[in-house]
């Protein structure tokens, strides 16, 4: 072959054009210029549409929290404002004590009707001011805000029991009968009454069921009973109990336990000295050591058992107070209630939340996007009225929580930009090392190509094998590699040229007319099979007689396609390959008739020649076989031999005229081919409309004849 060969020992070694980061210098500037900075547009782009979209948000969120913020706001005054919030604020205090043993809490009302059920039971119920036991009993301990009402304790609540045992007048036991015992000690001052349950006549209340109401009669505890004592005359209670029974599961023998409502009203002397005992311009009310008073009851049944109810009951919950308003508030938000006109906080709490910090970059990040109006965080106070002075409510925003839930949208959509910034990276590189490196790569082979066109040795060969595709680039090199090959071909052909006169001769030294016409006379039967043979032969030598070469020769052969038997004509072949010098052919096929467009004499050569191909390379001892199916409109006949493969240099080239190969341990002279056979079944079955391709298999190589089907 002509020339030198072009490789990739002759191309720029890549880890220079890294180095460098620019394509070698082929490629225009301007072009690169545009490609980086489109790519450094969409990159900047990209960048800047995520911080359009975090900037939005941190606005939808500042108008968020603080709408969240006066709803917050708006709900607690709501509490604040009803009856158990103007309890709660009433008695800050409580909220740091526990729920027992009781002591009396400061009313939003003026004081209780306490010989009322339904009264006492709206009044207690509505300011929450009962303590919630696990049993369901309730109690609640409660003095007036008006200190003129009276120096009174009330007690109000309600317990299950059995049926009521009455005290019958005059009985001075009161064991023998269900009873209530109170005791209230302030200081080192205490009181105690035993209250007796004496039945009023049964009665009913509209629909109500029937149920039984009683008067308790308050004795000072720990007094004798004797004829004659009198009860405690500022000592008042009540004693209700509902006639339906509360529920009882199926099949128990309990007896029916019933809801009880209980209502007292105790003269306590040091409430009633902080009254009448003070100047009354300068009455302070409630005492301010109304929380040093401590008050118990207990609910007694018949006999000397446990007590039925007892107040000092350590498993009970609390009412309301102001440290319940703490679940309202968003982690870092301060909530600040006070006395107007008092100095320090009645209460001061702080939202609880998580305090896991975000990353610093991003936190910073999300605290410098400019929002508008939002430079301050938002704060709200208002005020709330009760019987005994306004109170201040304050509660201020905290924006760190705020930028914790931005910071974690912001941490998300880092990585949406980030994989959408490693993407554009990725596509910048692809190009400027899969179409700028190429298209670099190409024009310098191009280059080379021109310049080895000019020299002596005509053009050199080239590979483009490393800028093959499917894209337009690999289409174009795959072109001029095609076309180079083409040229180089031409330049080879005319170099055979020179020996073109031997070849002719050759090849009509094979083929004698003189010879062929005493054999035709030898042969002269017509169902002798010799004389198709000597037939083709006489076909030979008029296609080759007085061409220039034998490949001109052949392409410039006339074929006329008839419908021709294939199955019958196959079976022909093989029953008189073994004559033609190719034994052991066997033809896979039922014997059914089938008919396709072809010329007898051309289609016969075909076949001999691919089976003298397969002859020369199948193992010794194995047969050949032909197996005949159709496919569509084409009928399709695979010519198979056990043995070596294909090889992959030769697949492409192997029906080009004198492609040839040497048989090994046979000499240049005896074993040599004129790489003429393939060319000529090639040459062949085009005219005929037909195709030949050839395959490796698993155990050999497969040859595949493919022609239209007649009819």
């Amino acid at each position: 072959m002509g020339g030198r060969t072009l490789t990739a020992d002759t191309r720029v070694p890549w880890t220079t054009q890294w180095i460098r980061f620019v394509p070698p210098l082929r490629v225009p500037l301007g072009l690169r210029l545009f490609f980086r900075g489109v790519f450094a547009l969409l990159a900047i782009a990209t960048v800047a549409m995520a911080l359009v979209v975090l900037q939005h948000e941190k606005q939808r969120a500042h108008d968020h929290y603080r709408d969240g913020l006066r709803k917050t706001q708006a709900q607690i005054i709501a509490r604040l404002r009803h009856p158990t919030g103007q309890l709660a604020l009433l008695n800050p205090r409580a909220a740091d004590q526990p729920p027992t043993p009781l002591r009396p809490m400061v009313l939003p009302f003026a004081g209780i009707d306490f010989d009322d059920r339904t009264k006492v039971q709206q009044a207690v119920e509505m300011a929450g001011c009962q303590v919630q036991y696990r049993d369901g009993a309730a109690l609640c301990a409660a003095v007036g805000h008006n200190p003129y009402a009276g120096g009174f304790v009330y007690l109000a609540g309600s317990f299950a029991s059995g049926p009521l045992v009455p005290h019958a007048r005059g009985d001075l036991d009161f064991t023998r009968a269900h009873r209530v015992r109170v005791s209230v000690s302030h200081g080192d001052r205490a009181w105690g009454w035993i209250a007796p349950f004496e039945r009023l006549p049964e009665r009913t209340r509209g629909s109500e069921s029937p149920g039984v109401i009683g008067r308790l009669t308050g004795y000072v505890d720990g007094v004798p009973l004797v004829p004659g004592v009198r009860a405690v005359r500022d000592f008042r209670g009540w004693l209700w109990q509902d006639g339906r029974c509360l529920e009882v599961p199926p099949g128990s023998v309990e007896p029916c336990r019933h809801r009880s409502f209980v209502s007292l009203r105790l003269p306590v002397d040091v409430l009633r000295e902080a009254i009448f005992m003070a100047d009354p311009q300068r009455i302070v009310w409630p005492p301010p050591d109304l929380a040093r008073m401590v008050v118990r009851l207990q609910v007694l049944a018949p006999g000397d058992g446990p007590p039925l109810f007892d107040s000092d009951n350590p498993q009970a919950d609390p009412p309301f107070g102001l440290g319940d308003l703490a679940p309202l508030l968003q982690p870092g938000e301060r909530l600040r209630v006070r006395r107007v006109g008092a100095e320090g906080d009645l209460a001061d709490m702080v939202g609880r939340g998580s305090e896991a910090a975000p990353s610093p970059w991003i936190d910073r990040l999300v605290r410098r996007l400019p929002v508008e109006g939002h430079d301050q965080p938002p704060q709200g106070v208002e005020s709330v009225a009760t019987p005994l002075g306004r109170f201040e409510v304050r509660l201020d925003g905290d924006l760190r929580g705020l930028y914790r839930s931005l910071a974690v949208v912001a941490a998300r959509l880092s990585w949406v930009v980030g994989a959408m910034l490693v993407a554009v990276l990725l596509a910048w590189l692809a190009i400027e090392l899969r179409i700028i490196g190429r298209i670099t790569r190409l024009t310098r082979r191009a280059v080379q190509v021109s310049r080895d066109m000019r020299s002596a040795d005509g053009a050199g060969r080239i590979d483009m094998t490393d800028l093959g595709g499917r894209d337009e680039l690999g289409v174009l090199a795959r072109t001029l590699q095609d076309l180079l090959r083409r040229v180089q071909d031409d330049l080879r052909r005319e170099k055979i040229r020179v020996e073109q006169e031997k070849d002719q001769w050759h090849a009509v030294g094979h083929e004698i007319m003189s010879p062929l016409q005493s054999l035709m006379a030898l042969h002269d039967a017509p169902d002798d099979p010799s004389r198709r043979y000597v037939e083709r032969m006489q076909q030979a030598v008029r296609v080759l007689y007085g061409q220039a070469s034998p490949s001109e020769a052949f392409a410039g052969v006339t074929v006329v396609p008839q419908p021709l038997e294939l199955a019958g004509f196959l079976g022909h072949l093989v029953a008189n390959a073994a004559q033609a010098g190719v034994p052991d052919v066997r033809l896979a096929h039922d014997g059914t008739p089938l008919w396709v467009r072809a010329d007898e004499y051309p289609l016969e050569d075909v076949l001999t020649h691919v089976l003298r191909n397969a002859d020369r390379h199948r193992v010794p001892g194995t047969p050949i076989t032909l197996t005949l199916r159709t496919r569509g409109a084409e009928a399709l006949v695979a010519i198979h031999n056990q043995g070596p493969p294909i090889e992959p240099a030769l697949a492409e080239r192997m029906f080009e005229y004198g492609v040839r190969g040497i048989e090994a341990g046979v000499g240049e002279a005896d074993g040599a081919h004129r790489g003429q056979g393939l060319f000529v079944a090639r040459t062949y079955m085009a005219k005929m409309g037909g195709t030949i391709t050839a395959a490796n298999v698993s155990d050999g190589v497969v040859f595949t004849l493919g022609l239209a089907r007649a009819g």
